[in-house]
């Protein structure tokens, strides 16, 4: 339900009805599967999936916050937030050293390079809280862009959770034409095309800008 929600949520005109409801399945299911994740990774001792579950909620959370908050809002949720991102971001780090060390650069199956990756994220989401409290909030397209790239994030762990983790679970056709590696990245790509268009687009950013207000009406109603 995250992945088909998340990519149909991209997929339609920002600030629409559609994406407000579409965004609404993503939330929940991407907050249930996260937190459902870490709990059953901590109970098999699985520590690397324990924080990748915990940064995904992190992700959603923030981004979610960020989306349905007006501009500015620096307060105690950005300090916490602040906070998680820097105790994920020193325990995958941790973990990735442990793997580099390691006879065959992995730990628990995962390469070392993929423990940096996830950390290096977790650090750009530790200085962007940093960075809002510093400036008492987050304003404008900045705003949008944190919102963005955060839950296209999301959608890229959980997407490869799916098509890359899991992949002998989809026809002999999607693994072997590279199928799947196309749908794990997809958000990334989408990632990229969506902060140049809010970068340059004027009009696209305002439409965007939108989305926070569009999103708390449709909530009362």
């Amino acid at each position: 339900m995250g992945v088909v929600s998340g990519f149909a949520a991209v997929s339609v005109r920002k600030g629409s009805r559609w994406h407000a409801a579409l965004g609404n399945v993503f939330f929940v299911s991407m907050l249930g599967m996260s937190a459902a994740g870490a709990y059953l990774a901590l109970v098999k001792s699985q520590m690397n999936n324990v924080f990748g579950g915990v940064l995904t909620f992190y992700l959603v959370a923030t981004a979610r916050v960020t989306a349905r908050r007006k501009d500015g809002g620096a307060g105690i949720a950005s300090f916490i937030a602040m906070l998680v991102a820097l105790v994920v971001c020193v325990a995958i780090v941790t973990i990735g050293i442990e793997a580099a060390r390691s006879a065959d650069g992995m730990t628990d199956g995962v390469p070392a390079g993929m423990y940096f990756f996830l950390g290096t994220i977790a650090a750009i989401s530790m200085t962007g809280d940093a960075r809002v409290l510093l400036c008492g909030g987050i304003f404008g397209s900045q705003r949008i862009a944190r919102h963005l790239w955060r839950m296209c994030f999301a959608l890229f762990i959980a997407s490869g959770s799916v098509f890359t983790a899991r992949a002998h679970l989809f026809p002999k056709v999607m693994r072997t034409t590279g199928m799947l590696t196309m749908l794990t990245v997809a958000p990334l790509v989408i990632i990229t095309f969506w902060l140049i268009r809010l970068r340059w687009g004027r009009r696209t950013a305002r439409r965007l800008q939108d989305y926070g207000t569009s999103t708390a009406k449709l909530q009362h109603t």
